[in-house]
């Protein structure tokens, strides 16, 4: 069996009473892997990068790097010796030196990574040509961002953190920034954890996500299973991708299963977990899950209308007092207005139902 390039196990990570997360338990398996640590602020996600990158002592439990221990009970190699490279959120640069010094400074750090890069290159994808003579003091957050990184790709680690790495960029120019580099890291394998409380910069920069909560990581999935199947309320919930409305279980144990809502009907699809029929649960109904139709027999009240730029998010009100929220692609020709009725297709069909 081969061995995990980077492995935590048992992991307690603690920067103080509040600041702290158990028992982790995560695997890279592969080198070049980009893998991004989910979860609000102050929960505990840069606490985790420090402790990987040695600033920190593990509380408990062992850190592996290309089979060599890191960190456990007995260990802590000091971060000089790890070959990590660890990028803040907040300006870490070095005062005295320039930009181009700044990130000249990481090749002194060079400790054997085989990858190919060259600081040109760097910094022309960073896009950092026009303020290479300034001091960090003249620079903007953002910009600052960009060259904390370009420093720490410079060192050729064999693993990178980054620690909310676009926080500071121009929305504009984000996803750009985004796409660029993660095309860069996957060129060089260069295996990568990103802490961010930003679900799309999770899911469209990392192979794997992990979601921490209430000082655990409550799951660690593909980035699809992670949005699609929420492992519990808690995950759904944090990432606000829907609402959860009572049905009940019709019959599971066929190809398709059914679930009965008292004003939408029938809905069928695949449960995730198993629960017999007759069962009561709560579905999760995410925005993308109900298509509109505005010849179906099947009407909801609108109550809300928000414009997304690609789409427009309806908000539709059951009899109940459930609150739907529903995608409608913005060149829909009849846009509605709040207090009209809304069609909805049915029966409705989701391909995932992930009911708790």
């Amino acid at each position: 069996m081969s061995e995990n390039f980077f492995e935590i196990r048992n992991g307690n990570f603690t920067a103080s009473e509040q600041n702290k997360v158990n028992n982790v338990n995560l695997v890279i398996k592969n080198q070049g892997e980009i893998v991004s640590l989910l979860g609000p602020s102050g929960i505990g996600k840069t606490t985790i990068l420090r402790t990987i990158a040695g600033l920190q002592k593990l509380s408990q439990g062992e850190i592996k790097l290309k089979k060599k221990t890191l960190a456990s009970d007995q260990i802590h190699i000091e971060p000089e010796k790890r070959n990590i490279a660890l990028s803040f959120q907040d300006n870490s640069l070095f005062p005295n030196y320039d930009v181009l010094d700044n990130i000249n400074f990481g090749k002194k750090r060079f400790n054997g990574n085989g990858f190919f890069i060259n600081v040109k290159e760097i910094i022309e994808l960073l896009k950092i040509e026009p303020i290479l003579k300034k001091f960090p003091h003249q620079i903007s957050a953002g910009e600052a961002q960009r060259v904390s990184l370009a420093r720490s790709l410079m060192s050729k680690p064999d693993l990178l953190l980054l620690d909310e790495p676009f926080s500071n960029i121009d929305q504009s120019f984000k996803e750009e920034i985004q796409i660029l580099v993660k095309k860069l890291l996957k060129r060089i394998n260069l295996t990568t954890i990103i802490v961010t409380h930003d679900s799309y910069e999770a899911f469209s920069m990392a192979d794997k996500c992990g979601i921490i909560l209430n000082q655990e990581l409550k799951q660690y999935d593909i980035p699809y299973n992670v949005h699609h199947e929420p492992n519990s309320i808690e995950v759904a919930n944090f990432l606000n991708k829907g609402i959860f409305i009572e049905v009940k279980v019709l019959d599971s144990d066929c190809a398709v299963h059914r679930l009965k809502h008292e004003e939408l009907g029938e809905i069928r699809g695949k449960l995730s977990n198993n629960f017999p029929s007759g069962s009561n649960v709560k579905l999760l109904l995410q925005p993308e899950d109900l298509i509109h139709d505005d010849h179906s027999n099947l009407k909801l009240e609108v109550v809300d209308r928000k414009f997304r730029g690609t789409n427009f998010v309806y908000t539709l009100k059951t009899k109940k007092g459930e609150l739907l929220p529903v995608f409608v692609h913005s060149h829909h020709i009849h846009q509605h207005e709040n207090a009209e009725k809304f069609g909805v297709k049915s029966p409705i069909y989701i391909d995932h139902l992930v009911c708790f």
